[in-house]
């Protein structure tokens, strides 16, 4: 008899040492690919608010033109905030300290891991990041993503 009759049949499929292999490869691909796919997610979350806070401002320049003051309370304006997951809103007066004057503050919630962002417009449409990522800063724009400057 010959030796291969002797053998049966050959085996195929992958070996040990071939599937660790490709587990390691994936295992390094995702490594590298999820910090940028969270910064992504991270930068729509972030568009969304800023888109938000533009609306907002131009409904309450609508109000404006209807009443002739931007709001009745000091910590209230005269249109309804927004509401969104990644981000909570809030209007009160801006810098003249009365009706006449808002600021309206987008900051993210904790809970969609936005926590750490805080971003203003107020009725001379000056936008402002106040906070980015965590980190107190002074921008005069929307600081959309990390190393970006006005």
């Amino acid at each position: 008899m010959s030796p291969a009759a002797l053998s049966g049949p050959r085996a195929r499929g992958f070996t040990l040492i071939e599937l660790l292999v490709a587990v390691a490869v994936v295992g390094i691909l995702a490594a590298v690919a999820y910090p940028s796919y969270a910064a992504y997610v991270r930068r729509g979350k972030i568009v969304e608010a800023l888109a938000e806070l533009a609306t907002v401002r131009v409904r309450l320049e609508q109000y404006y033109q209807d009443n002739r003051n931007y709001g009745s309370t000091a910590s209230a304006c005269g249109v309804a905030m927004p509401t969104q997951p990644s981000f909570s809103f809030a209007c009160s007066w801006g810098a003249g300290a009365t009706s006449q004057s808002f600021v309206v503050t987008a900051t993210g919630q904790a809970g969609a891991s936005m926590n750490g962002f805080v971003y203003t417009v107020d009725d001379s449409n000056a936008q402002r990041t106040t906070q980015f990522d965590g980190t107190a800063v002074t921008a005069t724009c929307w600081l959309k993503k990390q190393g970006e400057s006005c």
